[in-house]
Formats: C-alpha cells, structure tokens, sequence
C-alpha cells in the first residue's frame, strides 16, 4: 500500500507540472499575438498606441500587470464644478435665442424664434426651437442646440414607456421632474440646457422651467434666451389672464418679434403654438422681417410731418 501511495503522489506531481508548462506555453503564445497586433488607439485619448506598447512591440507591464488603455480626462474629486471652470478646452455653446411661454384661461401658448449663431456669425435661421414631446406636450430649446434636442428627445422616450407602463398619460409635473432629476445627475459636467415644459394634464395647464443645473421652477409666465429681457417688457405689459387664443396669440408673436428687433442672436421665424384640452397645435410661422412692416408700417411719423414742415416753412 506504502508502494502504491507513492506511485499516485509520483503521477499528480507530473500532471501538475505538464499543467504549468502548458500554461506557460498559451501564455507566450498569448503575448506573441498581441506583439503582433496593429491596435489604433487613436482618437481614444491623449496616449498614443506607442506610448502603450513603451515605443517598442514589448506590451508594457507595470505594478499592476498590462498598463490601463488611454481614457478620457476626468476629474479626480467629485468638485465637477470646480473641474468645469479649470477646463482649458470647455466647449462654450451660444445662448443667443428668444423663447417663451406664459398660462391663460384658454391653456398655454408658446413662442420662439428660430436663429441659430456661433458667436457673431449667423449658422441658420431656421432651426425648430419648440420640441413636440408628446401631443399634449411642448418643450422649448434654449443653450447649446444639441444639448437641448438630445435631452427632450430622450425625455419623449420615457414619457411614452410612462404612458405603457402605466395606461395613463405622464403628467407636465412629473415630465418637468424627470428632466430636471436627469440634468442634475449631469451638473457641472458642461451641460448648456434652459428649457419650459408645457403642456396640458388631468389638472390643466401646466408650465416649468427647467435649467441644467438641476434647478425647476413652475409659473405662469417665462421667458428663456439673450432677447428675453425685451419679450418680457412686452409680455408683462400686455399679459392677461382672460385672453382668447387669438389674443394670446398676437401677444406672444409681437414680444417675439420686439425681441427679435433689439436682440442680434435672436431672429428668422416666430413661431406661435397653442396647447389646449385637445393636445398642441401651431398657430403660425411668421418671418419676423414682415413682422416689422406689420407693426411699423412704412409711413412718415408724426415728429418727421412736423420737422418737414418746419424745414419747409
């Protein structure tokens, strides 16, 4: 039996060690691939292919084995706003842009401009700054373009797996919420959003705003962009709760077209939408360059009539 026992002990040892060497072999094989691979690594980050392989087909190992692949620049404290601010190459999207909306007897109306610019240089005018986010739901673009249409794109998406989910409608409050709990996940990370939710629930109109800095305020009128200053000079002075629609209507496209007129990243079209009971609806586009005939009609002003006639006597 003592024979027999060291016989056994004899065969595991031997099978342990073709186990190492056949190990040992893949091993080499393994490393010979990879020396031979031709990896591009670029575009990926700031490291290069060489600097992974040390310049040379040798894979470069560290302490902790094979050296971590080149990865995007993050922030090593959870500070993402002090990150942002120390951030050479932050992209700085333009703000130009007039939008608003305001609550009335009828529902919400909502308006907005359609000029897109990069700095002083004009890139469109025609660009659609009211997203439909569902039919009885509107929301407006205000900040970096793609920002804004990523964002109401995907909260079009959740709203309408809400509404299967739940065989009801989401409300504008809890759309409103899920938007502002999405871009306050992402604060500090460059996120260029200033958006209103409108739209028409169980309980009626409802208007929000929502920033990406997570902030959410709900009202009954705002206005969102660099022309908003001169929309809401207009919009306050005419606003009326017991307005028709065609009221609110012409309301909404004179504070657009007056924003329009003094600010130089606002203009195109004024685009007018109602949202009522029945869902939303587009009342008009109109170029804001016929607007302007439309409320200064080409005729002498009463100061230019008295200065001719001065001159002339």
């Amino acid at each position: 039996h003592k024979h027999k026992h060291e016989e056994e002990k004899e065969k595991n040892k031997r099978f342990k060690t073709r186990s190492l060497e056949r190990n040992h072999i893949l091993s080499i094989i393994t490393l010979k691939g990879f020396r031979n691979m031709n990896i591009d690594f670029s575009g990926i980050g700031s490291q290069s292919s060489s600097a992974l392989f040390n310049g040379s087909n040798e894979i470069g190992l560290g302490k902790e084995g094979f050296d971590t692949p080149p990865s995007f620049e993050l922030p090593c404290s959870t500070d993402f706003d002090g990150f942002q601010k120390k951030a050479i190459q932050m992209v700085k999207p333009a703000k130009g842009t007039t939008t608003l909306a305001f609550i009335f007897k009828e529902g919400v109306m909502v308006a907005a401009d359609s000029r897109a610019s990069m700095g002083g240089y004009i890139s469109s005018q025609s660009v659609k700054k009211i997203i439909e986010i569902n039919p009885y739901m509107l929301g407006t673009m205000a900040g970096g373009a793609a920002d804004c249409q990523f964002w109401h794109r995907n909260l079009g998406i959740k709203c309408r797996l809400h509404e299967l989910a739940n065989k009801r409608r989401i409300s504008v409050t809890g759309a409103s919420k899920l938007l502002a709990n999405i871009l306050y996940s992402y604060r500090g990370m460059g996120l260029s959003v200033g958006t209103m939710i409108a739209g028409w629930d169980e309980t009626g109109p409802g208007l929000y705003y929502v920033d990406s800095e997570g902030g959410r305020l709900k009202g009954t009128r705002f206005s969102v962009g660099s022309g908003s200053p001169y929309a809401y000079g207009v919009l306050d002075n005419g606003y009326r709760y017991d307005m028709s629609i065609e009221e609110a209507a012409e309301l909404a496209r004179r504070s657009i077209y007056h924003a329009t007129f003094r600010d130089g990243a606002s203009g195109g079209v004024a685009s007018v939408y109602y949202v009522g009971p029945n869902g939303w609806k587009k009342l008009s586009g109109d170029d804001v360059g016929e607007l302007h005939y439309m409320y200064y009609p080409v005729v002498p002003s009463t100061v230019e009539q008295e200065m001719a006639e001065v001159s002339g006597a």
